[in-house]
């Protein structure tokens, strides 16, 4: 029997999983496509027309690297918000920066603070660390800032997580909420706030950047909004010696020369994300009527997404689910206790919501009646 190299302790113990099952994989294991993709909080809208005229402009340019500093893009998410180029880092979307984070601040058996239930790429990387995950109830449907609190001072938790607004709720703190969680938190304990939803909630929600706090990095993405979730572009905005300290570790040449042109025209376009953000908040009232159509309860949403209450266990918004994906809607669920009686529908267009609208009373009539449906993982 051939030996084989050994892998480090950390990742030999981890189990061969990941956060997420794609649509893609799920297609090949059906042997046939979704007619609805509503399930992964992706834009359906696209990204603006003169971001993808400028993508066609660049793609003869593809030939050479990428800037490693990513300079013109964090310059212009530097004006966006307000803050110095110093005060900003690029990354491989807010996933890849999470992963950085991790390394910066987790070391091997520390204990890090989530929410149960919360983002799960977030636990993957702690994982990947040799973190020690501890984790807090939502309370009402919401991340529970005060018992996130609690843990981080009886653990002495060096990194904690907070999305605003939140996956896979929907829900949001507003913006004095949020800063009495920072004001509160050790500053030995570094926050991660996750507003990848920002753009498409109320303004209400974000307090103003304060990059002279050492302990907060606020995140953003071009994923959901701004509709380039495939080109996998992010940036965090914090003070300029914790963005020194992700130079040690990112990978220069990790953000693309397409993602940093689209990045770029992205942010320039400020008047197709407002059209967008207005179809977003029309396509949740459609899902919400849906959902009320049909007997359930849809949850307050600050994002593109609307999390529906199935008024029962987790086990039958589980089959809920499992009947949709197989009338070939694909949607998600929380799989925590309290969230996982609900399923998660993200917005998309008009089609997309007409078949949702079409296939879910036979959906929750399969559910009820306990019906046996193929499973798809």
């Amino acid at each position: 029997m051939l030996r084989r190299p050994s892998l480090t302790p950390i990742i030999g113990a981890l189990p061969t999983t990941v956060p997420f099952v794609g649509p893609e994989a799920q297609e090949r294991e059906r042997g046939r496509p979704f007619r609805a993709r509503i399930g992964a909080n992706e834009s359906s809208f696209g990204p603006s027309p003169r971001v993808i005229a400028r993508m066609e402009s660049a793609a003869r340019d593809q030939w050479m690297y990428c800037d490693p500093d990513n300079y013109e893009l964090k310059v212009a998410a530097a004006a966006h918000h307000g803050v110095a180029i110093e005060n900003v880092v690029v990354g491989e979307g807010i996933d890849g920066l999470l992963g950085l984070v991790a390394r910066m601040y987790v070391g091997p058996g520390d204990a890090v603070v989530t929410s149960l239930g919360a983002y799960p790429t977030f636990n993957f990387h702690i994982a990947g660390v040799g973190g020690r995950l501890v984790t807090v109830p939502y309370a009402n449907d919401k991340e529970d800032l005060d018992g996130l609190l609690a843990k981080v001072a009886s653990e002495k938790a060096p990194l904690v997580y907070l999305s605003n607004p939140d996956n896979p709720m929907g829900s949001w703190w507003e913006a004095p909420d949020v800063v009495r969680f920072i004001e509160a938190l050790p500053e030995t304990t570094m926050l991660v706030l996750d507003e990848a939803y920002g753009e498409l909630g109320p303004a209400s929600a974000l307090p103003a950047i304060d990059v002279a706090r050492p302990n907060v990095i606020r995140m953003r993405t071009f994923s959901k909004a701004y509709g380039l979730a495939g080109i996998r572009c992010g940036y965090a905005v914090a003070e300029a010696e914790v963005i020194r300290d992700f130079e040690k570790i990112r990978n220069h040449y990790g953000v693309s020369r397409m993602a940093q042109v689209a990045g770029l025209e992205a942010l320039a376009d400020q008047d197709y994300l407002r059209a967008v953000v207005a179809r977003v908040a029309a396509g949740r009232e459609r899902i919400s009527a849906v959902a009320r159509q049909n007997g359930l309860k849809p949850l307050p949403s600050a994002t593109n997404f609307v999390t529906i209450d199935c008024g029962r266990d987790g086990a039958f918004a589980l089959k809920v689910m499992q009947n949709l994906l197989s009338r070939d809607v694909f949607i998600r669920k929380p799989m925590a206790p309290r969230l996982d009686r609900c399923i998660r529908v993200s917005v998309g267009l008009d089609h997309e919501l007409d078949i949702f609208a079409e296939e879910l009373p036979g959906a929750l009539a399969a559910a009820r009646g306990n019906q046996d449906v193929l499973i798809f993982r």
